[in-house]
C-alpha cells in the first residue's frame, strides 16, 4: 500500500503522463552511495527506487525513500536517516529529467548507447540542475539505465558536524541501475 501510494505521489508531483507503450517503469532501481574517508567506508544500498522512462520524449523521472536506504554498520543508518538526511522532515529524494541526445538511441537495436542526463535533483528539501553521463543497455524488451555522478552534500544543506568530518566525506560518488520494463496499466 505504502509503494502504490508513493507511486501515485511520484507521478503527480512530477506530472509524468503514462498513457501508452513507449513508457517503461521499474520499482527495483538500485541506488548505492559510499563515503570514502581514510578512517572509515560508509556505503548505504536500496533497491526500491522507482522510475519512469519515457522512450518516445526522453523523460525520465525517479523517486526513493530515503529511509529504504540500508547499511553494514546499523549506527550508520541512524546517523544517516537522524542527524544527516532528516529522513523524518524529508522521506524522500526525486529526479525529473530528461535524456538530451535521444535520437541517438535506437531502443529496437540491441547496444549500449552513450547518453547525456540533465534535470532537477531533489534531496534534503533543495533541488538542483544536474547534467551527467549515463549509458542506455537495449536487449530484447529489456531496458537498462546505468548512471554514476558526485553529489556535495553542502549544496544539499545536508550539515556535516566538525567532530565527524573525517570519517563522512562531503562529496559522495552515486550510482544508480534501473532495470526497466514495458508499462503495462
Amino acid at each position: 500500500m505504502k509503494k502504490n501510494f508513493f507511486l501515485l505521489l511520484l507521478l503527480c508531483l512530477t506530472g509524468f503522463s503514462v498513457s501508452n507503450a513507449e513508457k517503461y517503469f521499474t520499482r527495483t532501481a538500485k541506488i548505492h552511495f559510499v563515503s570514502e574517508t581514510k578512517i572509515i567506508d560508509i556505503a548505504g544500498t536500496s533497491d526500491q527506487a522507482i522510475s519512469f522512462l519515457n522512450i518516445e520524449n526522453g523523460d525520465i523521472v525517479f523517486g526513493i525513500l530515503i529511509q529504504s536506504f540500508k547499511f553494514d554498520q546499523a549506527l550508520a543508518e541512524e546517523h544517516f536517516n537522524e542527524n544527516y538526511m532528516e529522513s523524518d522532515d524529508f522521506p524522500k529524494a526525486k529526479f525529473k529529467g530528461k535524456i538530451t541526445n535521444l535520437s541517438d538511441i535506437d531502443f529496437k537495436k540491441n547496444g549500449i548507447y552513450k547518453v547525456k542526463i540533465s534535470g532537477k535533483l531533489t534531496i534534503h528539501g533543495v533541488t538542483k540542475e544536474i547534467v551527467t553521463d549515463a549509458e542506455i543497455i537495449v536487449k530484447g524488451q529489456k531496458i537498462t539505465g546505468k548512471c554514476k555522478f558526485k553529489v556535495d552534500v553542502y549544496d544539499y544543506g545536508i550539515e556535516i558536524p566538525e567532530i565527524v568530518s573525517d570519517k563522512v566525506n562531503r562529496i559522495i560518488p552515486i550510482e544508480i541501475i534501473a532495470d526497466y520494463e514495458e508499462f503495462k496499466r
